[in-house]
């Protein structure tokens, strides 16, 4: 089945003023991503007031991490050439692995300041992570980018997929966008499920590196539906998403081989 996307990124404009569906959808993502940690916070009786400060390093982490990531990662040639455009956020063009490392220094800057113990939060701040990635992937496919490969096969037009009418195209693509987000959808329940019903119990920084792991995994998975050329070229047969993706990945089994290790040893 084929379906067209021909959908306005512009949901909303008063004169210069635009609402974009980008914009919105990562907004959105934002806000359940507090509110959940609200109840999970009150839930472990840690201090809300703790997470109202934190909420303001991660969220500068988050979107000066991904948009750098993106600059320096994707399209360096482009916003190097063009540097206004940087700030443009709301045209999309934000990256899981600089939203990684963001996060990763604004929650260490604020340990450092605070003089906190570094997996105090870390194993509930990850929870509602890949919640906000799938919102932002939908706002991605709202974009009409990163869009996937062509579903046809040997140069034939493919029978299911989705056509991208704003990029100038008549054949269908994978909706990488979607089957990301999706993706992501699916690795927040399994933190939820996981931290409902083992959390307590599990040792410390287990869900942060649960997370690491599940997500990068599926982002290297989904790199194969992904148009390089829209985004980057390949190493290896491997795109530059998919090696950005290892090393998180290593860290993650890395962890679970270490805890399997010191449980025998």
């Amino acid at each position: 089945m084929v379906f067209l996307n021909n959908i306005d990124p512009v949901m909303l404009a008063v004169g210069p003023l635009e609402i974009r569906w980008y914009g919105l959808f990562f907004a959105i993502g934002i806000l359940l991503n507090y509110l959940i940690l609200k109840w999970i916070f009150k839930r472990e009786k840690a201090s809300e007031l703790d997470l109202d400060s934190l909420v303001i390093y991660l969220f500068f982490g988050l979107v000066i991490g991904a948009r750098l990531g993106h600059i320096i990662f994707y399209n360096w040639e482009y916003f190097s050439s063009n540097p206004i455009e940087i700030l443009k956020i709301w045209n999309g063009g934000l990256a899981s692995h600089g939203a990684a490392v963001g996060l990763l220094i604004a929650y260490s800057l604020w340990v450092w300041i605070h003089k906190a113990n570094f997996a105090k939060y870390a194993d509930m701040l990850v929870i509602p992570m890949p919640l906000t990635a799938a919102f932002v992937r939908l706002g991605n496919f709202f974009n009409s980018e990163i869009v996937g490969t062509p579903t046809g096969a040997n140069g034939e037009v493919g029978d299911f997929g989705i056509v991208f009418k704003r990029l100038g195209e008549d054949f269908p693509r994978h909706p990488a966008q979607l089957y990301e987000g999706a993706a992501s959808l699916a690795i927040f329940f399994v933190l939820m499920l996981v931290y409902k019903k083992w959390f307590g119990k599990l040792p410390k920084l287990f869900m942060t590196f649960l997370y690491v792991g599940l997500y990068f995994v599926a982002r290297f998975g989904v790199e194969y539906f992904k148009d390089q050329a829209f985004l980057a070229d390949t190493w290896l047969g491997i795109s530059r998403g998919q090696w950005l993706s290892v090393i998180p990945i290593g860290l993650a089994a890395g962890y679970f081989v270490w805890r399997a290790w010191k449980k025998d040893a």
